[in-house]
């Protein structure tokens, strides 16, 4: 049986494979000195067609690990007179600008190839390769119909439209090679979901099984990647098992892995071969008592030294405002220096200005590149040998993947420094340091069951061809993403497209025909294909809502994912100014004015990278440990010498964590860790109680927490809950009133997590939104529709009335409502980790204790606390207020 298997130094081979083509073997060893580490192994197992993932660092010819063997096969059918005009090789790329890169760095070896087989007698033909994306002129698609290349280039939703395309399709029934770039990066969400079941519906229309090849930068758990890569080879039979009366029953969500049959793959992990030089530093000693202007001042020119110490820098913020700021800091404070030879580079920009970034930087000509998250991927920005990371970048693998954008080159060491200005930052990115070091991985979450896309590939499916249900079904359950999808939820999906929930009403119409008896489905008309191919992709159209008071004075906009984490009373700052949120109707919000009241939501929320559970649960045992080595009186310079000799960061670094966590143990008696929870009651300076929960599992297991807790106090008490949200725990802001926190937990600990947490979400802005989105996925809410664009207010304003109507006709399990609360819980949410939280509650391996705090709250919840008022209050002043609130617990500490 194939299984998944990680290859090992025995298997690996220094030379290329032995029956490889000379003239192949010839332009190879002149170009290259040698094998890099993921080639040793790649050439061989996919010289040999069996299904490899390799894992790599940025810079280790992980490209042409994959292309090598394909080239030699290509030519070699060519050498032989059997490379017709039709595509052999399929490269699935998440970026339009990586294929133009992708295309480039293709050009050379075929090009060299073909002229060294002619320099040494073989007569062989050109080998062609060519990008198909959104951006592909009308001219360059009529050309490929006619002339296909041997080698497509394309996007997962480009590849979904040649799928359906009547023409081009044809050109994939010998296709031997699909090759998945960045596979990491797509596999954690929807568009890795469609791309699953788009490589099914490849390998049943193939008259071949195309071997498969994934590209990975360093990620885990790298064996799910690999499942994902090469989905399940099973049929209908092994997913059901037979009941004792006879009948089948679909096996359960805990059914053993060896039930279903991989593909096998050949997991080549080589990502730890790259030698990284990581550092977290800090621009002062104390990042309490020095003034705010003063560390700023400190860390530009910290960042500036840097810079010209080095060649070429590329710096990693967090948010799309902090990289404009940054680049304007840095040409106000040394202008003669950074005039023209800074770039700011983020989604937000045009596709224009960040290529001509990008061009720059890979010519000499930009020395510093500043961005968000939009650099992270494998774009060809030439040679790099710094990054700078400002604050942390939330995970370690995104961490390795940014400080991998430096020592681009085979063999060179990737350099990077993660500055911090903040004490959590600084234990944050202490501890990612050396879980990157140390390759402790945080572990991604793949999508499973989603069912908007499913209704979206179900159509594409029909528009081909009349489908027999049992092998559709079986089609699908082969992705790895579909393995487990229930018969019930597959034929309610069906029964939506069919037209049976009859809501035609609201010109929602059936897309397929399904004949019950005979089993059978197709397409339902002639604008089906039409819809299909002008509506296919997953990634939602995204606008700004206009914000008015409810009187109609109009006040400025907010960004859609903002408006998720609202609710009914939350406050939140635009144009310097503080308002009540109060409902949304389209894509207007409607506020009232509230100058004296804080914050409980920063601006800054929805763009933030949110922690990761792992790294989380990391955070906690460093926490542990220093608490550990305080309480046992090691003194205090023995245990800073400690912290920096077993983690990678300096004296200042060092020394902050330190007293951050002897504050917290001398005020509290205890330092709260990932076992360890403590509550704090703390009634602030506006009268607010607040109860401040010192969990440390990230933002999206805290979102879930504190919604299903607020949620069964506002049942209780009957008022709102305030929440306030972070990665190092959250707050619930209550009524002045006692509130029995130990009958809470107990409650969480009794409830149906899942089942609280839909009554949470069900009518807020978060689940009109999620519905549009899996509206528009599913083909139910069409964004474009004969030659019309629907605008995201049109859309919203259809999947409102929609939501509405389908709650009242039929109920909370219709498909599409059932896949949006999935998409809360799992994608936007971490529902998984939240049980595994509340289990360790249950089962005490958690413990809590609740404090009452009459005087300052612990260092601990400083942050958490002057969250909210980051938009409100100059950070000079909030810097002051953390100096007030440290100075409080110092004096109680000496009292």
């Amino acid at each position: 049986m194939p299984e998944i298997k990680f290859e090992t130094e025995e298997s690996a081979s220094d030379t290329l494979p032995e029956d490889f083509e000379p003239y192949v073997k010839e332009w190879f060893n002149e170009k290259f000195p040698g094998l890099s580490a993921p080639q040793r192994h790649s050439f061989d197992l996919i010289h040999e067609d069996k299904n490899s993932l390799i894992c790599a660092p940025t810079g280790s010819g992980k490209t042409l690990s994959a292309f090598m063997s394909v080239l030699n096969h290509l030519f070699e059918m060519g050498n032989n007179g059997e490379l017709d005009d039709e595509i052999y090789a399929v490269y699935i790329s998440p970026l339009r600008a990586l294929n133009n890169d992708i295309q480039r760095n293709l050009q050379e070896p075929l090009a060299g190839i073909k002229q060294t087989a002619e320099e040494l007698g073989y007569d062989v033909p050109e080998v062609r390769s060519a990008v198909r994306t959104g951006d592909t002129s009308d001219k360059e698609r009529r050309e490929m119909v006619d002339n296909p290349p041997h080698i497509l280039i394309t996007t997962p939703e480009s590849l979904g439209i040649l799928l359906n395309s009547p023409k081009f399709r044809e050109n994939f029934r010998n296709v031997k090679y699909s090759i998945v770039d960045e596979i990491h990066s797509l596999c954690e969400n929807k568009r890795g979901v469609h791309l699953s079941l788009s490589m099914e519906r490849l390998e049943e229309m193939a008259n071949t099984s195309p071997t498969r090849i994934g590209l990975s930068a360093t990620q885990a758990p790298i064996d799910e990647i690999a499942k994902y890569l090469v989905g399940y080879e099973h049929s209908q039979e092994l997913y059901e098992k037979e009941a004792q009366d006879g009948s089948k029953v679909t096996a359960s969500e805990e059914a053993a892995p060896d039930e279903f049959e991989s593909r096998g793959c050949h997991i080549v992990d080589v990502a730890a071969s790259k030698e990284i030089d990581l550092e977290t530093v800090s621009p002062v000693k104390d990042l309490i008592n020095t003034l705010g202007g003063e560390i700023r001042e400190a860390m530009y020119d910290q960042i500036h030294n840097m810079v010209e110490d080095h060649k070429s820098t590329i710096i990693f913020t967090n948010t799309r405002s902090a990289t404009e700021r940054i680049v304007n800091n840095l040409q106000e404070r040394f202008p003669d220096y950074y005039e023209d030879n800074i770039g700011a580079h983020h989604s937000s920009m045009s596709h224009e200005v960040r290529l001509d970034v990008e061009e720059r930087l890979k010519k000499g000509e930009l020395e510093v590149a500043v961005t968000s998250t939009s650099l992270e991927l494998g774009i060809d920005i030439g040679s790099v040998d710094l990054v700078l990371q400002l604050g942390s970048p939330k995970g370690v693998a995104r961490g390795l993947q940014r400080i991998g954008r430096s020592g681009h080159q085979i063999g060179e060491t990737a350099k990077g420094k993660m500055i911090v200005t903040d004490r959590d930052d600084a234990v944050e990115c202490s501890v990612l340091a050396k879980c990157a070091k140390e390759d402790d991985l945080d572990k991604i979450q793949i999508p499973t069951r989603c069912l908007d896309v499913l209704a979206q590939q179900i159509v594409g499916m029909a528009c081909n061809k009349r489908w027999d249900i049992e092998h559709a079904l079986n089609t699908v359950r082969k992705s790895y993403c579909y393995r487990r999808l229930d018969r019930e939820d597959f034929e309610n999906v069906l029964t939506y497209l069919a037209g049976e929930y009859e809501l035609e009403d609201q010109n929602v119409y059936r897309k397929i025909w399904w004949d019950h008896e005979a089993g059978l489905m197709g397409r339902s008309g002639k604008m089906t294909r039409v819809i299909y191919m002008t509506n296919i992709g997953t990634i939602p159209d995204e606008s700004g809502y206009d914000v008015k008071t409810r009187s109609g004075d109009f006040i400025g906009q907010l960004e859609e994912e903002f408006l998720d984490r609202l609710t009914k009373g939350d406050i939140f700052t635009l144009g310097g100014k503080t308002y009540e949120f109060r409902y949304a109707k389209g894509m207007k919000v409607f506020v009232d004015a509230k100058p004296q009241k804080q914050p409980t939501v920063p601006s800054w929320y929805s763009e933030r990278l949110p922690l990761s559970y792992d790294l989380g649960i990391d955070i906690g045992r460093f926490r542990k440990d220093v608490a550990e080595q305080i309480r046992l009186g090691a003194g205090d310079d023995a245990i800073i010498q400690w912290i920096m000799h077993n983690y990678y960061l300096d004296e200042n670094t060092a020394h902050a964590i330190f007293q951050y966590v002897k504050q917290q143990q001398n005020y509290m008696g205890k330092v709260s860790d990932h076992k360890d929870i403590v509550i704090e009651k703390y009634v602030d300076d506006d009268g607010r109680q607040n109860y401040i929960f010192q969990t440390i599992y990230g933002r999206r297991t805290h979102d879930a927490l504190a919604r299903i807790m607020a949620h069964m106090l506002q049942k209780r008490i009957g008022s709102n809950i305030g929440m306030v949200i972070d990665d190092n725990g959250f707050i619930l802001v209550t009524p002045r009133r006692p509130i029995d926190i130990d009958r809470l937990i107990e409650q969480v600990c009794e409830c149906d997590l899942e089942e609280e947490l839909k009554a949470a979400v069900k009518k807020t802005e978060l689940m009109k939104r999620r519905f549009r989105h899996v509206g528009g996925r599913s083909l139910m809410i069409l964004r474009n529709y004969q030659g019309n664009s629907k605008t995201v207010g049109q859309q919203q304003m259809k999947g409102h009335f929609l939501l509405s109507v389908i709650r009242n006709q039929h109920n909370e399990d219709f498909p599409m409502i059932k896949e949006t609360y999935r998409e809360i819980m799992e994608d936007a949410m971490d529902i998984k980790h939240t049980k595994e939280v509340v289990e360790g509650l249950e089962s005490e391996e958690i413990s809590y204790e609740v404090k009452d705090q009459r005087g300052a709250p612990s260092p601990f919840s400083h942050n958490l606390l002057l969250q909210g008022s980051t938009d409100t209050v100059k950070m000079e002043d909030r810097k002051e207020r953390l100096k007030q609130l440290h100075e409080k617990v110092m004096e109680s500490i000496e009292d």
